[in-house]
């Protein structure tokens, strides 16, 4: 009687090409769905609530910062905190009103 495992690995020698390139297109699917795509679309809805941004608008920094919207400008944003005012850039702002960026 002949063992089974010279057998298998015999078989598994002659397998084509092709096999190897769908197993690569399949870990390059899974790594998309599972990485790319979420932080993309963690971005896109991190610009959304950045968009909507206006004057007014209680909001809290990277930093831990609270304060309420002054003045906006395209990549500044001066607000009010306490007796301060400070000027940040838009990108680090966190969280507008309820709004909480999926990027904090």
């Amino acid at each position: 009687m002949t063992s089974l495992l010279p057998m298998l690995l015999a078989q598994g020698q002659g397998s084509p090409s092709w096999v190897f390139l769908v197993q690569i297109g399949l870990m390059a699917g899974i790594f998309w769905f599972l990485l790319i795509r979420p932080q993309s679309q963690a971005r896109k809805k991190h610009a959304a609530i950045l968009a909507q941004l206006k004057k007014g608008d209680d909001i809290t920094t990277a930093g831990g910062i609270i304060g309420k919207v002054k003045d906006v400008k395209e990549d500044r944003v001066t607000i009010e905190s306490g007796s301060a005012t400070l000027i940040v850039e838009r990108s680090r702002i966190v969280r507008v009103g309820e709004a909480v960026s999926p990027t904090a």
